[in-house]
Formats: C-alpha cells, structure tokens, sequence
C-alpha cells in the first residue's frame, strides 16, 4: 500500500533529522535497542486500520506519540509539584530542587490562595501555607521567584478559580526581573470547569467563570505565544473518584468546550489551539492508565481537524502533564508509597507524556519532608536514566492487549461525549449534577470492592502488620502558626506601603471590564501593579459576576 510506505518513510525521514540525546541505545547486554516496534508483513487492509488507528510517532492520530524520536531526543519534563508555607518557605524548596535536577517548576498553592482570598481573611484563619504557598499580592510572588530567572525556566501553576489574577502577578513579576512577558514559558491550569465537576474550588458561576477563561486565552494567544494558558485537568476528575473513562472522557469534554467557547469568541482555531494542554491521573491500573493515555491523543486529533476545523497539525497533538496517583497513597506502610509511585510513573513514560510529577511516600500524611521529595524526584530519574525504556518510542504498541484497551477506552468515551451531548453541553450538564453523580457512584462502587477485600491495597486490606499505624508513621513536614503569623505580617507590611488612591483605581478599572465585554486581563495586569491584594481582585468580581452553588446530587 503506496500509503503506508510513503508514510513510514516520512517518520524516517522525520527521525533522523530530529534531535538525538547522547546517551547509549543500547541494552545492558550492549544489544541495539530500535527506536519503533514496526509492524511486518501486512496486508493492505491491516496497513490502512494501522494508519486510521496509530500512525507513527509524529503522524495523524499521534496514538504511538506526539514526535518521531519522542524520548530519544529529549526526556519528559521531572516537574514536582511543590508549595507550601509562606512565599520565602517555597522559595527555598524550589532551589533545593533545581539542583537536585528538576527541570520545571509547578507550583501549589494552599486553600486560601486557590479560593481568592488574602492570608488575614477570617476566613483563612488556620489554613495558611497549610497544602500550598500562600500568595496574596505581587509582592508575595516576587519573593516567591527571587533568584530564580524567569526567562528562562517553565513554571506550572495549579489554579483555577483566581487563575487570571495570580496569572497577572506572575507576568509582572517577571517584568520587574526585567523579562518581557511574551517570553515566558510556562503553564496556567486554569480549567475552570473540573471545579464544578470534582474539585469544587470555584469562586463564580460557569458562565462568567468561562468568560475569564476564555479572557486568558485570548490575552496569552495574542501576547503570550509560549505560554499554555489552560492545562485541561483529568487529575481531579480521578482523585474524587472517577473512573479511567470517565477522567479521559469528561477531561476531554471539557477541552472541547473550551475550543468552542474560543471559536465563538472569534479566535482561530489555529492560532489558540497549540497552547492547549493537558493534565492526566496515572493512577494504580498499569495497562489501563496506558491506554487511556494513548486513546486520549486519538480522541483530540480527530475531534480537532474534523469537527473543529483546525488546519495545524499542532493543533491536533494533546500534549500533557501527568501525576501519580495521589489518592492511591496509604499510610499504612507508607513506604510501599514508593513502589505505587514508580509503577505509575513507569506507565506514565509508556503512554508517552511530556511532564511529570512522582508523589512522595508521606503525602497522604503532610506536605513532603525534603527527603522524601528526593526519592520522588530520583524514581523519575531511575527511569530516565537506567530503565532504559526511553530508549525506544510506544514499546506497548502492537500488543493485542493494550490495542485493545485503547479501542476500549476510546469507545466508553465516545459514549460519555454522546451522553454530556445530549444534556445540552458540559455547563448544562453540571448544572443537572450529571457529572457530580457519575463520580460518586463509581466512587461508591470502588470503595465497596476494597471494604470487601475483593479489591486489595497491600498494607490496608491484606498484607497488614499488627503493630500499631502511629508506629510506623514517617516524620512530616509540620506548618506552624508562627509560619502563617509571618505571612499575614508580610501581607499587611504590603498594605502600608503601596498608594491606596492607585490600588482604588485600579480595582474600579477590574470593575468596569467585568461589567463591559473587553479583556479583563490588562486590568488585571494593572491592578495587580499597584499591589491590589488578590483577595481584593477577587472580591471586586464576586461582586460583579455573583457566586455559585451547585445542586444538590444523590
């Protein structure tokens, strides 16, 4: 079949002209390892299904991968997720993993900051620097990258519901380091609509929630061209609960209506598409998590150049992030934590991602002690460098099972897309609680199968020692009050210091955008200038858009 050749010859082509990383591909034995597992001796009919189905790596629908040499010429982002404290505590941490070989940072931010409130709110009392890093102006996210060039490193930031405002201050932190921001390069989660669905960390309606979304994406495809401005997160989806197929197909739907929400505010498909990316659960299921990762890719590039129109093979490629599963984690025998993790991580690096983050043994317990985001860090570094499974792009493909198992992934989904179809959309259907619903009793019936031992969690339902848990108990990472006393002084120092007619000004011209239909993100850009607090900004939009509370689901 003249297409088929004529495509293999063009992912040769391809890959021998991409980068190679210096390394041995070679086995332990000092074999050759292939770069692709090809298939032999089809019949014209098995290479045209291979095509519709796999392509090579590189090539329409991306199923074996995104490049043509994929690890060979250059290894997945290690980018540990880390926060915790005041601004100056994280800061710390992110140089202690910088030299220790982290290649991004990804930051996570505590309750207060992701629900857009400052660390002195009542309302925050207590849970300061408690899961992340408290950031309540600009001046806090300077002293969060102080020492760090920002030119020059990608950062994730995991936010959603005041993603826009603390979007802003990073994009003025930077300008005072003198970096302009159509450098930057980085990733804002940003996907609003998995906090209705699972997460619940919403501040606004979905409505005016997607309009501020679709704000920074029109803000960072017109002034930002190497910034990912909303990393689609199945990640959650899984954590409360959710199957692999519900995560693949909910994530994914929610992508959807993010480019359609796009395309009616008359962006170009191509122009914003490109930056989209992904953020994945890799959860216990080795072969499953696989596949879902593999059909994934599929599922985008054809929704992407059949149904939306988009012309760019770029717009095409699902590109994502991925983390062990955070919620498998026991602690009981946290340290068979590290073993869960590697597993995960290794089916991770088989279905083809572009960055990682390994969970570490205590976090069920606390935020990582330093030790243990090392080992973290290391399981990542021990598949890079010494599994040699880098060595060749998509080892699983081909396997009757795994194939199998991405037709099937694939399939629940399409069924899933039909159904959210049939409600109206996505926001129509979390307004209905549909989605609420489908996870919670998925988690219902997870939790049973362990309750009843059918399931096992080594260490919790078989496998248990008899001595007692507190025992055996890792020592934690503890965030004390006087960590948020320090924080809550810095934030007021900030509020004696700045010029509170410019800060009011500010916050009124946040207002009038809310009101009118222009970006809001130059205003935030400005407000945020002035040291406006992000509890200030965030109140000036509740104020404008209203809040929201979801429907009750049994």
């Amino acid at each position: 079949m003249a297409e088929f050749d004529a495509a293999r010859e063009r992912w040769e082509q391809e890959a021998a002209q991409g980068r190679t990383r210096d390394a041995l591909f070679t086995t332990l034995s000092m074999k050759p390892i292939p770069l692709l597992g090809q298939p032999q001796n089809l019949t014209s009919e098995q290479q045209k299904d291979y095509l519709d189905k796999l392509g090579f790596p590189g090539q329409f629908p991306y199923t074996r991968g995104l490049h043509p040499n994929l690890y060979r010429g250059r290894l997945w982002t290690h980018r540990q997720f880390a926060g915790f404290g005041n601004a100056r505590d994280t800061n710390k941490r992110y140089h202690f993993l910088l030299e220790r070989g982290q290649t991004g940072l990804s930051v996570a931010f505590d309750m207060p900051t992701l629900m857009g409130y400052d660390a002195d709110h009542p309302l925050a009392e207590g849970e300061v620097g408690r899961c992340g890093v408290s950031i309540s102006s600009l001046a806090d996210m300077e002293v969060l990258f102080d020492g760090i060039p920002l030119g020059e490193v990608s950062t994730s930031m995991t936010i959603n519901g005041p993603a826009a405002v603390i979007w802003a201050m990073y994009i003025v932190a930077a300008e005072k380091q003198g970096v302009d921001k159509a450098k930057l390069q980085g990733t804002l989660q940003n996907d609003i609509l998995k906090e209705y669905i699972a997460q619940k960390e919403y501040l606004f309606p979905p409505k005016p929630s997607m309009r501020l979304m679709v704000d920074t994406i029109e803000y960072g495809t017109n002034e930002m061209p190497f910034w990912n401005t909303v990393s689609v997160s199945g990640y959650h989806i899984r954590e409360a609960g959710s199957t692999a197929a519900q995560e693949l197909a909910f994530t994914l739907a929610d992508g959807f209506a993010y480019v359609e929400a796009s395309i009616e505010r008359g962006l170009d498909v191509d122009a914003f598409a490109p930056r989209l990316s992904f953020f994945f659960n890799s959860h216990s299921d080795f072969f499953e998590e696989i596949a879902k990762f593999r059909a994934a890719r599929r599922i985008w590039s054809r929704r992407m150049r059949d149904r939306y129109g988009a012309k760019n093979p770029r717009s095409w490629m699902l590109r994502f992030h991925t983390q062990t599963a955070g919620c498998s984690l026991t602690a009981q025998q946290p340290e068979n934590n590290i073993v869960r993790t590697a597993l995960q991580a290794l089916a991770a690096v088989l279905g083809g991602t572009q960055s990682l983050h390994t969970n570490s043994m205590d976090e069920t317990m606390a935020l990582p002690t330093e030790k243990a985001v090392e080992i973290a860090l290391r399981t990542q570094q021990l598949i890079a460098e010494e599994s040699a499974v880098p060595h060749t792009v998509d080892p699983l493909g081909g396997s009757w099972f795994v194939e199998q198992m991405t037709d099937s992934m694939e399939a629940q989904a399409e069924e899933y897309f039909a159904k959210i179809d049939a409600l109206g959309g996505v926001v129509p259907a979390i307004e209905a609680g549909f989605f609420q619903s489908e996870i919670g009793e998925a988690s219902y019936a997870l939790q049973k199968e362990y309750e009843s031992g059918k399931r096992v969690i080594v260490g919790v339902n078989k496998y248990r020692h008899d001595e007692d848990l507190g025992a055996r108990q890792l020592e934690t990472l503890k965030i004390t009050q006087e960590t948020e006393n320090l924080a809550i002084r810095a934030h007021r120092a900030v509020l004696q210091r700045r010029d509170a007619d410019k800060v009011r000004r500010g916050l009124e011209a946040v207002r009038q955008s809310a009101r009118s239909d222009t970006n809001l993100m130059p205003a935030l850009v400005n407000a945020v200038r002035e040291y406006a607090t992000l509890g200030e900004i965030c109140e000036a939009l509740r104020e404008e858009f209203g809040t929201y509370t979801e429907p009750a689901a049994f």
